[in-house]
């Protein structure tokens, strides 16, 4: 069993930054690839970037490719994800993921409960 905890959301004006954190409890940090998602309300979960188990790797959404960044502190077991330039259509609840690499590759089983980040304009 995995658990993850998301923190550092809230209300902020649009063109500021925000970093949200994900912290892993559960099993070995390193075994697992990290993402994050948003849902907006009335929207589909989207998701946003992703980071390989020793951060080597990510990738992004175009939505956000430029404005975010995640990366990894596998020696606390967190994952973070730098927002800059925030847009009033970034308001969503954010989530943290988690699926494994070891033994194998296996899909996103793991979420945490999500954290709300408002932009206002």
């Amino acid at each position: 069993q995995v658990q993850l905890v998301e923190s550092g959301g809230g209300l902020v004006q649009a063109g500021e930054s925000l970093r949200l954190a994900c912290a892993a409890s559960g099993r070995t940090f390193s075994s697992l690839s990290m993402a994050w998602f948003r849902q907006a309300p009335g929207k589909e979960r989207e998701f946003l970037a992703n980071i390989n188990g020793d951060g080597s790797l990510s990738n992004y959404a175009d939505s956000v490719k430029g404005r975010f960044t995640i990366s990894r502190d596998n020696a606390r077991n967190m994952v973070y994800l730098q927002m800059n330039s925030l847009k009033s259509e970034d308001t969503a609840v954010y989530y943290c993921a988690a699926r494994n690499l070891w033994p194998v590759a296996g899909p996103y089983a793991y979420w945490g409960q999500g954290t709300q980040v408002t932009v206002s304009s």
